[in-house]
């Protein structure tokens, strides 16, 4: 039998890998007796653990929320994770957690063995992000409210301001949150406009008011919030839409656009539709070539007549070569070729 901190430790983080546990199981998992685990879980109690016990059949042990955090227990690869995502925490767009993320840090790389740490270190120093724009923060605070009212099906009001700057009340039954590159999203029913809305957090005004529990209504898409918030983004922010015949497979596609950017509808294996969004032609025929594959174009008109342009142009770019090739029989070479003696 393992002395008694060392098992309490082992039963301690027991309960925080499962769920819930049957005496039975943490007694065999500890290789004590049933009374021994009982007097080890009123031991972790009067520690601070909130552990609950059930009986019955389906009873057994669960370990609860508590008034405070107690400490976890974690084996290497979760602690690994933990350090990887507090030190690369600054990409995802949360304005006012840097500081407690470092305080965390800092907390836990004091007690890491030193083979994890070192692992740690190697690979954050190998995570580089790439902010290329600058970003509105999200408040942490105000995120951990709306996922709040998203888990517990609270009804919502707050002031939001839309991409004009024009500001109104809004009543929502909140149904998820969604982070899509810099921005988090919210997804809701609209009360007032009977409909289901995305809306940018970082918009959000204030501090919501939270309301009365609702049923959840069921999201258009088979319920996946982030095809319905692709669909919303491709759809109401951009002035030039477009509809576009991919001749390659729908997974191909897939990794080299964001879903963030277009909506894509397999066809067959061999090709795809997509449907997006840009701010103009130029940019919308810009993606288009940076696939690198063959297409077509079925709407709108004024972006097969941009790539009508295009196609004079490369053409009147590569015109002097031709010339070249044309008189002198061959294309012209870029160095002299070396003849060995």
């Amino acid at each position: 039998m393992l002395p008694t901190s060392a098992r309490l430790l082992r039963l301690l983080s027991l309960l925080q890998a499962r769920r819930s546990w049957t005496g039975g199981d943490l007694a065999e998992r500890l290789e004590v007796t049933d009374r021994t685990l009982r007097r080890d879980v009123d031991r972790l109690r009067a520690l601070g653990y909130p552990v609950h016990a059930t009986s019955g059949v389906a009873g057994g042990y669960q370990l609860g929320a508590g008034a405070a955090l107690p400490p976890l227990q974690l084996d290497d690869d979760e602690a690994l994770a933990v350090s990887i995502a507090l030190g690369t925490v600054r990409t995802g767009g949360v304005s006012d957690i840097d500081e407690a993320a470092v305080r965390a840090l800092v907390k836990l790389e004091q007690v890491l063995p030193s083979r994890l740490r070192q692992r740690a270190d190697a690979l954050r120093a190998a995570i580089v992000p790439l902010q290329h724009r600058a970003r509105t923060g999200v408040s942490a605070r105000l995120l951990s409210a709306l996922a709040g009212a998203c888990r517990d099906h609270v009804e919502l009001r707050f002031r939001y301001a839309d991409r004009r700057g024009q500001a109104s009340e809004r009543h929502v039954e909140p149904l998820g949150l969604v982070h899509a590159g810099y921005l988090w999203y919210l997804v809701v029913w609209d009360v007032g406009r009977a409909d289901f809305r995305t809306f940018r957090v970082d918009r959000v005004e204030g501090e919501p008011e939270r309301g009365a529990r609702f049923a959840p209504r069921p999201l258009p898409d088979d319920g996946d919030l982030r095809t319905f918030v692709s669909r919303s983004l491709t759809t109401a922010v951009h002035e030039v839409q477009a509809v576009v015949i991919v001749h390659a497979p729908l997974e191909r596609v897939a990794e080299r656009v964001p879903p963030s950017a277009v909506v894509l509808e397999r066809i067959d294996d061999r090709c795809c539709r997509m449907r997006g969004g840009a701010p103009s032609v130029a940019v919308m025929a810009a993606w288009l070539v940076m696939l690198d594959v063959d297409f077509v174009v079925e709407s709108p008109p004024e972006l097969s007549e941009h790539l009508a342009l295009l196609h004079a142009r490369f053409g009147r770019a590569l015109e002097p070569k031709r010339r070249a090739v044309r008189s002198n029989g061959r294309p012209p070479s870029r160095k002299p070729s070396r003849r060995r003696a």
